[in-house]
């Protein structure tokens, strides 16, 4: 724990801050979000959150080299955007075009930048400094974003609205996951620092070899760790 969580008196005053605006703002949000719509519904706005997610697994997939990975994501782009009505429904794994899932942080974590210390965000959540610095990327690089940059009313207007519905989305998938994790915590802080912690670990993060506790979760989206952001 020392050598995992060395900034642990200011982690667990922002996890417990986290924590309060999860209980009464994200999860009955959330919550309610569930209950006004059909798992059917729920996996069309997954799968376009996704597909908004192919250019920067293009980007990423470059970055380390692996160019036919690239071309298989731009090509997903294209056909769900089009044909798959916007990304709601996953017309490319049909044709045979697996999705190609690389992040910024597989990027970092592939070129041997270290992972640093476990660190709690303000409305973020559990990270490291390499998952940190590969949020930063992946909002500057955003397609959303710099789809809409060049009017600032659409722009503030989509963003927000993306921003939002993501966060949601994420939160109702998770809502299981962390309930049973709370009910079944005597230190929920604890609990969440080695499942983090022990996921980044089975995904390459790799600075969880010493937390005493292993958690390995499959979280039922595609990027197991966003879960914990």
């Amino acid at each position: 724990h020392e050598d995992n969580d060395t900034l642990e008196s200011y982690n667990r005053a922002v996890f417990k801050f986290n924590y309060q605006v999860d209980k009464y703002v994200l999860k009955p949000i959330a919550e309610g979000y569930r209950d006004i719509t059909s798992e059917s519904v729920r996996e069309r706005v997954n799968s376009d959150l996704l597909n908004t997610k192919e250019p920067l697994f293009a980007i990423n997939n470059i970055l380390q080299g692996n160019f036919k990975a690239s071309g298989i994501s731009v090509g997903r782009f294209i056909i769900n955007t089009t044909l798959g009505l916007g990304g709601a429904f996953d017309v490319a794994k049909g044709w045979g075009f697996p999705r190609e899932t690389q992040t910024f942080d597989d990027t970092l974590a592939q070129w041997n930048v270290p992972d640093g210390p476990f660190v709690v965000l303000p409305f973020i959540g559990p990270s490291t400094p390499r998952a940190a610095t590969s949020l930063v990327l992946a909002m500057a690089t955003d397609p959303v974003y710099w789809a809409t940059r060049n009017d600032a009313n659409v722009r503030d207007k989509i963003n927000y609205t993306y921003t939002a519905v993501e966060a949601i989305a994420l939160r109702e998938r998770t809502l299981d996951l962390l309930n049973e994790l709370e009910r079944g915590s005597v230190d929920y802080y604890s609990t969440m620092r080695s499942a983090y912690l022990q996921n980044r670990k089975n995904k390459g993060g790799g600075n969880a070899e010493n937390d005493a506790q292993s958690y390995d979760f499959d979280f039922g989206v595609e990027d197991e760790d966003e879960a914990f952001n």
